[in-house]
């Protein structure tokens, strides 16, 4: 039979993966190769160069992990999971049995290929696929191009929480209030907030974590139980002192983390148990390793209690930000199979509300994705190819999800697709599937006709199609049946994040986020969002490639306006160059920017430059990729906000102790989370991910506190100069300090920042000429014994340098020195002072847009 809906859906996740088929209405769970109803994400190659997914992978990943101990040497792996985490970047994951490296695409197309496999009785080439809702559009793309990869020609996307709500939504007896959805998988956490009025879901926030999951209590099960139990009892610190010898170990014992994970979600107690020679290799006494410990739940609470409750606190502020608390909602639905933990039920019971364990978590993705791939027509490709034309071709039309007990349907015959003979006359009758209903014969031709049909509440309905000629003889038709979902529709998804440009702000002066009205967070797709009134920096030459105006495109958080745009997700960079304008653009042109999203987040911009009556339509690429994050990098940048909180603490401006307590203990976690596993590529994008979100807070902290610190400055300079004009001062300068003291009043007043640092620059360069000019070597010691006097108020860029070169500078000025010798310290301190922020917008190249 040609199926003119997709009908299978795809559960592609970071450890376990399943695929589900609608038949006879019902959403199936098709049985793996073991008769299991998901199916490991792993992939093995083996030394004939054949690939192995599934358990029989998993079994010889945990041989191959063991394998590595005895030389210590990871890159021999040939086994490979959990790749869904780096969906979308350049990471490769090393095959020496095939000699090749493969990407994450490559290795989820095996995962899909075998899933696929398991469907022998039909040919399909359509497919949901379903995503994380934090997955990134770098991320979504990447899984369309590895369903390419595997062989299907048609992938739609649906968001995890979406596709258990629908499942959930056909048995739930509750049709109206709101439904959370707390979705912790295997690699990633998705919270999902639906309203539901009379059966009809709409997802109205969501939030959630790409780098917190399953993955995530293993390893916490490595580094706080199994670890500590083996440098406890044997001498092991060459391993743990050395980055790769203890990324060795802790993927070989993470098999054990796994199993005490699934063995404490059902029992008290768990004893981790290995007999010697089971872990391969020897301490650093020649001690075989061997494992026993009994795990208890108060165990499990310390350490996977710290990683729930960082879902649960998401949870909580995506209720806080919607006016609501676990009390308001209706249900708590979970999914994913780290929810079964007593541990986390428990946290959720005391924080949140009692969660509904009505679905199971593990095949409740997959069951919904059919039903949403029920309501989803093939493309209009592979409906070509399937058509059997000797057959009758009808097209039906119909809500194929609906909270109505009858619905129409329209049917007619497509003669120019049909092949064989179509008698003068043709009538269909269509029959509900239990047998209990059907709409006796209804004469149809190429105009068509309506058809009103009764559904069962509930449930889906699926119907048969029995085709006639006026003698009643049965006719070859196609399709030959359709369902029709009753008692809950899902309205459209929704995107995730902001989707934004980067722009230099007029007001600040900084490049920030700016997100595209019409594309915020929560609009459903697809989508149009506009921006105007952007200004050039410079002119554009036509013909000249060199010439080019550059358009950073961002995914941003909520509340991730105005935010630096650095700590946002990038998506990509559009580059218009003269190349591609007709003529002259001059600088100071205005640009207008459309941007277009569809379903699956795909991204197309058009730029309108009303100058030249001119419109330039770009599509954003979907085969870009992230690079890897340099260890170096990210540890510099976790000292510097280290840095930049203590600063803040010291200056004792902001008062929320509370605040800067927990922001102290988030940037020591992630600390804690990069030191333990440094060389992990996907264990580094989780700390990243992280630390923009203390840095986000970070920024917010010294914006509210920087205008008090500013205001301050300005009057300290502004009285300085008094002082200074009063000594060394004339008619000209007396006029420019009278104009200061008249625009300080506004200034504050207004409280700009911006301008109130131009005007402390202006006023100390002209404080600077004054003593120069009267001074000679004393006003070098003057500013050594202000820098020294005022020295904690100042916004040093290295504050350490900073210190030494002031105290060198003392030192040097108690020996009578010159001007000439003193003139360098005293530059140099001036540029480890802040710059004054520039008054032109952009980053530095004249290439980005004013806003």
């Amino acid at each position: 039979m040609a199926r003119t809906k997709i009908d299978y859906g795809i559960d592609l996740g970071t450890t376990n993966s399943a695929i589900s088929r609608m038949e006879h209405g019902e959403p199936v769970i098709k049985k793996t190769d073991t008769l299991k109803d998901t199916m490991p994400s792993c992939v093995y190659v083996n030394k004939k160069k054949a690939i192995q997914v599934g358990d029989s992978a998993y079994n010889a990943m945990k041989r191959d992990k063991l394998k590595a101990m005895k030389s210590f040497d990871s890159d021999a792996s040939n086994s490979f999971i959990e790749f869904k985490r780096t969906m979308g970047t350049d990471k490769k994951y090393n095959s020496t049995n095939m000699g090749k490296e493969f990407s994450s695409e490559e290795l989820s197309a095996e995962v899909l290929k075998t899933l696929r496999s398991f469907v022998s009785d039909e040919t399909f080439k359509s497919i949901v696929i379903t995503v994380p809702a934090k997955f990134t559009i770098n991320q979504k793309d990447a899984t369309v191009r590895a369903s390419k990869l595997a062989g299907f020609e048609h992938c739609e996307l649906l968001q995890e929480p979406i596709a258990a709500s629908m499942a959930y939504g056909l048995d739930s007896k509750s049709k109206d209030g709101y439904w959370l959805v707390f979705d912790f998988g295997g690699g990633t956490f998705d919270a999902a907030l639906l309203k539901v009025e009379e059966g009809i879901m709409k997802v109205i926030d969501t939030e959630g974590d790409n780098y917190l999951g399953g993955k995530n209590l293993d390893f916490a099960i490595v580094d706080e139980i199994i670890i500590p139990h083996l440098q406890e009892n044997f001498a092991i610190d060459s391993i743990i002192e050395d980055e790769k010898k203890k990324h060795v170990l802790q993927e070989t014992v993470k098999a054990f983390a796994e199993e005490t994970k699934i063995q404490m979600s059902f029992n008290d107690t768990f004893n981790i148990l290995s007999d010697l020679g089971d872990i391969p290799g020897e301490d650093d006494e020649g001690e075989e390793f061997e494992l026993d410990i009994t795990v208890t739940q108060e165990m499990m609470q310390n350490t996977l209690g710290p990683i729930f409750q960082k879902s649960i606190d998401i949870c909580k502020d995506l209720l806080k930000r919607n006016s609501l608390s676990g009390s308001d909602l209706d249900s708590l639905i979970l999914v994913g199979g780290p929810t079964y933990s007593p541990v986390l039920r428990k946290m959720l019971e005391e924080q949140i509300c009692k969660p509904d364990v009505s679905v199971d978590p593990m095949t409740v993705v997959s069951k919904g994705a059919a039903l949403y791939a029920s309501t989803i027509d093939v493309s209009d490709e592979i409906k070509e190819q399937q058509r059997d034309k000797t057959k009758i071709q009808l097209e039906f039309g119909y809500e194929a999800t609906t909270v109505e007990e009858e619905e129409f349907v329209t049917v007619k015959i497509l003669k120019d697709k049909t092949e064989g003979e179509i008698p003068s006359k043709v009538f269909v009758d269509v029959v509900r599937a239990d047998k209990a209903w059907s709409s006796g014969k209804t004469e149809i031709d190429e105009a068509g006709d309506v058809i009103e049909v009764k559904l069962n509440s509930g449930k889906p309905n699926a119907f048969d199609v029995l085709t006639y000629n006026e003698q009643g003889d049965l006719l070859p038709s196609e399709p030959s049946s359709f369902t029709i979902i009753q008692g809950s529709k899902v309205g459209s998804a929704t995107l995730p994040y902001n989707i934004g440009i980067e722009i230099k702000s007029r007001a600040s002066g900084k490049v920030v986020f700016r997100s595209i009205k019409g594309l915020e967070k929560n609009q459903s797709t697809p989508a149009t969002g506009t921006i105007n009134g952007l200004k050039t920096q410079k002119q554009i030459r036509p013909g000249i490639a060199e010439d080019s105006i550059k358009i950073p495109i961002y995914q941003g958080e909520h509340g991730a306006e105005n935010t630096r745009a650095i700590y946002n997700e990038h998506v990509y960079d559009v580059i218009i160059s003269g190349n591609d304008l007709p003529s002259l653009l001059p600088e100071g042109s205005d640009v207008d920017l459309t941007v277009k999203v569809d379903k699956s987040e795909g991204i197309s911009l058009s730029a309108f430059f009303p100058t030249l009556d001119y419109s330039h339509d770009i599509e954003v690429p979907s085969n870009t990729t992230q690079e890897e994050i340099d260890a170096g990098w990210l540890d510099v940048e976790i000292n510097k906000a280290k840095q930049t909180l203590s600063l803040i603490q010291q200056e004792g401006i902001y008062s929320d102790e509370e605040t800067l307590a927990k922001l102290n203990s988030e940037i020591s976690e992630t600390q804690k989370r990069f030191e333990q596993g440094k060389g992990d590529y996907d264990r580094k994008k989780d700390v990243l991910d992280s630390l923009r979100r203390s840095l986000k807070k970070l920024d917010e902290i010294q914006a509210s506190s920087e205008w008090p610190k500013t205001e301050e400055e300005l009057k300290d300079v502004f009285y300085r100069l008094e002082e200074t004009n009063e000594r060394f001062g004339n008619e000209k300068t007396t006029a420019v300090l009278h104009q200061f003291k008249e625009q300080i009043p506004e200034i504050i007043k207004e409280k700009n920042v911006k301008v109130a640092q131009e005007m402390i620059d202006n006023m100390r360069s002209l404080d600077f000429a004054l003593v120069d000019q009267g001074l000679g070597a004393q006003m070098e010691i003057i500013y050594l014994k202000n820098f020294n006097d005022e020295f904690d108020t100042l916004h040093w860029k290295d504050r350490n340098r900073a210190r030494m070169t002031l105290d060198r500078g003392l030192q040097m000025a108690a020996n009578n020195p010159t001007k000439e010798k003193l003139r360098p310290v005293i530059i140099e301190l001036f540029n480890l002072l802040p710059e004054t922020d520039k008054p032109m917008i952009g980053g530095g190249d004249g290439s980005e847009l004013i806003g």
